[in-house]
């Protein structure tokens, strides 16, 4: 029984062992998985951390090159633009930055090699220089050019055109009125023609003539030629009292280059003073040979003003057309010249032009110049409305977008986009002829540039680097720029200006004149703008910004703009006369001269002696002179002359006759004076000579020849 006690006690403690072996083992399991699974947990945390860091690190870009742009040699600032796919004005932004005058460049001005390379370098990119552009093509030709000659089948006659040429007040205008029993000399400012008119005339014989009446005034030799060269014949004006003059001479010259036969109309015959074989013999020099004397230039004499001997002219103009035999194609696209143009306050842009082949309607696309048009109203001379002009017919002209210029070439065109298209052909050939003028211009001045830097290196032959520096430094020291205190402003005065003409003529005329200035180094004149048309509040503010003035040839200013100008303080200047308004601009020239001072010797005297005279405490030096010419006066300032010498220049503090204190002293009297500048020493044997200076106005050399 014990036994079996013990035996049961003993397999409890064996149980209570086993047990605990198992715990123990139960507890191993349990950190191992624990430290496991805190394993595998750090692991994942770890890896976790490193995804997140690969997630948060900054990504690395590759460099991006930089875009390549192609260039090439005196690329214009426009292409330039289109190259880099910028605006134009990005382009003039980088060249503030550069050594280039932006105030001077305009899109379709040419850039340098330098100038090329910064502009893109600022911009951020790299240039590449290739040729002229391989992808661009040569532009097709455009232009609109004239029909070839027609067939003479289909010919009509036409009637002449005849151009009146001659002296100024030679009575060409007052022939004209006889002939077309009109008074447009007595409506013309001073009685002379001052820009090209165009009228038709229905003689008596039931013929009818287009005449051109041009100015005889010197300033309008440009439209003198633009008849010549528009006309069939040409009607030589000569004053039987006046002879040959310079414009005749001119005349006769611009006949002569059209290669127009010349009727001489002696005019002026009814004067006693008139020698009409005077002056055919005064003719015979300039190649005008009359029948008379064995040529073929039929030679009238009339009287404009009374009318006589018209009918024997017109006859002579008849004939020699019918001898011409004058033909043209009534048929087909128009062509014609531009006789004058003018701005319309109503109408617009206006243009007076002769038809030379064709028959102009309504609704025709026109192209003259750089300008187009749709012709929507026509006028003749008498402001008639006309529906058609056939060839030698003068008309007035209303639908231009813009104003062509006189003398320019009429062509009808078949649309309004092929009008454009011409014009901007026209446009850019003329811009690319400007460009490569201006590019001659700069490969001059850099050849000379080149050239002057050559020699200034040969004069650095055999210097060490010491002596060049300094030598290189005194040769550029004039083109280190100088503080604004040293800077010397130029006195040099200017006159700019502003022109506005009632047609194209005028202005041309004007401007004609401008070009003949020649006196720069005393007065610049500077031509701000020129245009047609009334003057404008455009051309006040304009005056304004460069303190100029305005001048008016036969045009208006409006109550407004004249208020303007007078708050801005801008001088409108207003004429119906050119020399008139040639002889206001010399007078403007003459104001801004500085005047001249001129010293005018009122007297001589010499020095007989020197006397030493007290005056309270003070000893000064009297010197004794006589007077040998004129007379001195204590007023005006003196001279003080030794060996032809001027040592002094002054006032005198006395001047005295036997003690006595005078203000002036005669020819060959004696007296005391002294000088007001203590420290100059008078002696014996000097000249005192006794002046006044007065003021005199300059005036400008410019001559503009009439």
């Amino acid at each position: 029984m014990n036994r079996n006690i013990l035996l049961q006690v003993e397999q409890v403690v064996h149980f209570h062992k086993a047990c605990r072996q198992l715990h123990v083992l139960c507890l191993r399991n349990r950190a191992c998985r624990l430290q496991t699974a805190l394993l595998q947990h750090r692991y994942l945390s770890a890896r976790k951390e490193k995804e997140q860091k690969k997630q948060t690190l900054p990504v690395i870009k590759l460099k991006q090159k930089k875009e390549v742009v192609e260039v090439w040699n005196n690329m214009t600032v426009g292409r330039l633009a289109k190259a880099m796919d910028r605006d134009v004005d990005d382009i003039f932004e980088a060249l503030l930055y550069t050594a280039q005058n932006v105030n001077s460049l305009k899109p379709s001005s040419a850039l340098s090699e330098e100038a090329i390379k910064e502009v893109v370098q600022k911009c951020g990119r790299r240039f590449l220089f290739v040729g002229q552009k391989k992808t661009e093509k040569v532009r097709e030709n455009l232009n609109a050019v004239k029909r070839p000659p027609a067939d003479p089948s289909v010919l009509v006659p036409r009637h002449p055109v005849v151009t009146i040429m001659g002296h100024v007040d030679h009575g060409k205008t007052t022939l004209l009125d006889q002939l077309r029993k009109t008074q447009v000399a007595a409506m013309e400012a001073g009685g002379i023609t001052q820009h090209i008119g165009a009228f038709s005339v229905h003689l008596s014989s039931g013929n009818r003539i287009t005449f051109l009446d041009t100015p005889g005034h010197a300033a309008f030799s440009a439209i003198r030629e633009r008849g010549a060269n528009v006309t069939d014949i040409v009607i030589l004006v000569v004053a039987a009292d006046d002879g040959v003059m310079k414009q005749t001479v001119e005349s006769i010259k611009h006949a002569k280059n059209a290669n127009v036969p010349i009727i001489l109309a002696i005019n002026k015959c009814d004067k006693p003073e008139a020698d009409p074989e005077r002056v055919k013999r005064e003719l015979l020099s300039h190649d005008i040979v009359c029948e008379e004397f064995g040529g073929d230039i039929q030679s009238i004499n009339i009287s404009a003003l009374k009318g006589e001997n018209l009918q024997a002219l017109s006859e002579a103009i008849v004939t020699l057309a019918e001898v011409m035999e004058l033909k043209a194609d009534p048929a087909g696209l128009v062509e014609g010249t531009v006789i004058e143009c003018r701005t319309d306050k109503g109408k617009g842009p206006v243009t007076t032009a002769i038809v030379q082949r064709g028959t102009l309607r309504k609704g025709a696309v026109l192209v003259a110049g750089r300008a187009w048009g749709k012709v929507r109203l026509m006028f003749d001379e008498n402001n008639t409305m006309l529906s058609e002009v056939g060839p030698s017919m003068p008309v007035e002209i209303v639908g231009w977008k813009d104003l062509p210029s006189a003398g320019d070439e009429i062509l009808e065109v078949e649309s309004e986009q092929r009008a454009r298209e011409v014009v901007d052909w026209r446009t850019d050939v003329e811009e690319e002829e400007r460009i490569q003028k201006d590019l001659e211009v700069i490969s001059a001045k850099q050849h000379e540039h080149r050239e002057a830097h050559r020699k200034t290196l040969d004069t650095f032959y055999g210097m060490n680097w010491k002596q060049k520096n300094s030598a290189l430094y005194k040769t550029s020291r004039h083109l280190i720029p100088q503080r604004t205190s040293e800077r010397i402003t130029d006195d040099n005065p200017t006159v700019p200006l502003i022109v506005k003409g009632d047609v194209d003529g005028s202005v041309e005329a004007i401007l004609n004149v401008i070009d003949t200035y020649d006196a720069e180094e005393e007065c610049e004149l500077n031509l701000v703008h020129f245009g047609i048309g009334d003057i404008s509040e455009s051309d006040i503010v304009l005056a304004e910004t460069f303190n100029g003035s305005v001048y008016g040839f036969n045009v208006n200013a409006n109550k407004t703009v004249q208020q303007l100008a007078a708050k801005k303080n801008i001088p409108i200047k207003l004429h119906k006369i050119i020399y008139h308004l040639v002889e206001d601009l010399k007078e403007e020239l003459n104001s801004k001269l500085t005047p001249i001072t001129e010293e005018i010797v009122k007297g001589e005297a010499s020095v007989l002696a020197l006397f030493d005279v007290t005056v309270g405490k003070k000893v000064t030096q009297v010197a004794g002179c006589r007077v040998q010419k004129g007379a001195l006066e204590k007023k005006l300032k003196f001279k003080l002359k030794r060996n032809n010498n001027v040592i002094w220049t002054g006032c005198l503090s006395s001047l005295k006759h036997h003690k006595n204190d005078v203000q002036s002293v005669k020819m060959g009297v004696e007296c005391g004076l002294n000088l007001d500048d203590d420290d100059i020493e008078v002696k014996v044997g000097d000249e005192i000579i006794c002046f006044e200076e007065r003021t005199i106005s300059r005036k400008t050399s410019w001559d503009p020849g009439f």
